[in-house]
């Protein structure tokens, strides 16, 4: 990679809140923290930066004039929502346990395999059900309200309820929101997409999926983004085999998004999933020249984040909500998959 920069294995999760992760390279060695304008940056050169903005930042708003909405705003939070005691709780929960990545691939024997089949497939339920609510007026408060109901009626927790302090049971993440949107009272507008992550806790297990669903009517752009963004997950899928390179994975993404001309978020990746909710591998949605191979009955996630404009992304003041820089749109998709002798096995679809 240019400069000499290296990324793993202290990238962040897809789910890493404050931005502490367990690693053995500190987080500050990778990642510049403005804590006045919350923006979250790698590290890298003048010239390499410079590169970067004119090789990824692909689209400028200035192509788009007739963007309506308004950027998006904090609403109000409503109580945390409980949780039955008789439901088994991830071991995180009410502890200070900082969010961060396990050391180790989740590797299952069959009992295990038919465990988080079982996790993904609620987590897929979970999804679907979440995506028939979506009207403009309802409040992502409310989504919340449903799947949290949903998650708990199947004997299953939601995993980011307590996770490193995450508030809410599910991430709801609105228009120019890269990820990790806690859901509050703004109500949804029509032509607004959202993207609606799931994980559910069931028998020891997690299973991790999000999709990018629309709101009312929607225009052209935003469609296409969206489009294009799942069939990069598709083709990420694709090629996943034992002995096949990690690395392939971010190299067939980012190729499928620049033929787009669609940015590739680089601070957030997928990850080993299973009895942790974040372990080994590290799993990059860009190209890199990282190491590891897939192994015979792992899972991990992949959940390629793109965007129309600029691929920097900016935290807000609840130390979890990430956006882009110039307020353009960002789509996201993520499956749990288990790595067959066949392939890939998606474990979160209905």
């Amino acid at each position: 990679m240019v400069g000499g920069l290296s990324l793993q294995p202290g990238i962040l999760s897809s789910f890493v809140g404050d931005g502490l992760i367990r690693s053995c390279r500190p987080l500050h060695s990778l990642f510049c923290y403005d804590p006045g304008c919350k923006h979250v940056s790698m590290q890298l050169s003048r010239t390499f930066s410079s590169i970067t903005n004119m090789l990824f930042n692909r689209r400028s708003l200035d192509e788009f004039p007739n963007r309506k909405h308004k950027r998006l705003q904090p609403g109000k939070l409503s109580p945390r929502r409980l949780v039955p005691e008789h439901i088994k709780k991830p071991p995180y929960v009410n502890s200070r346990q900082a969010p961060g990545i396990a050391s180790g691939p989740e590797v299952h024997n069959k009992e295990g395999i038919e465990r988080m089949r079982a996790s993904g497939k609620l987590a897929a339920q979970v999804l679907e059900f979440a995506g028939t609510l979506l009207k403009p007026g309802i409040t992502t408060d409310e989504i919340d309200e449903a799947v949290h109901q949903m998650i708990i009626d199947n004997g299953a927790y939601p995993s980011p309820l307590g996770y490193g302090g995450f508030p809410k049971s599910v991430c709801t993440s609105v228009n120019e929101c890269i990820c990790h949107g806690i859901p509050d009272s703004r109500p949804l507008e029509d032509g607004d997409i959202i993207n609606i992550d799931v994980t559910v806790y069931l028998n020891g297990y997690h299973g991790d999926t999000s999709a990018t669903f629309f709101c009312g009517e929607v225009d052209k752009e935003a469609k296409k983004l969206v489009q294009v963004t799942k069939e990069c997950l598709d083709k990420a899928i694709s090629i996943c085999a034992p002995g096949v390179e990690l690395k392939k994975i971010g190299r067939t993404i980012h190729d499928h998004a620049d033929k787009h001309r669609y940015g590739v978020v680089r601070q957030f990746v997928g990850h080993g999933v299973g009895r942790v909710f974040h372990a080994d591998p590290v799993v990059l949605h860009f190209r890199n020249n990282d190491g590891g191979r897939m192994r015979l009955n792992q899972t991990f996630t992949i959940e390629p984040m793109l965007t129309i404009g600029s691929i920097n992304p900016i935290m807000w003041d609840d130390n979890w909500t990430v956006v882009t820089e110039d307020g353009s749109l960002s789509a996201q998709f993520e499956h749990t998959i288990l790595i067959t002798e066949e392939g890939a096995e998606i474990l979160t679809q209905c």
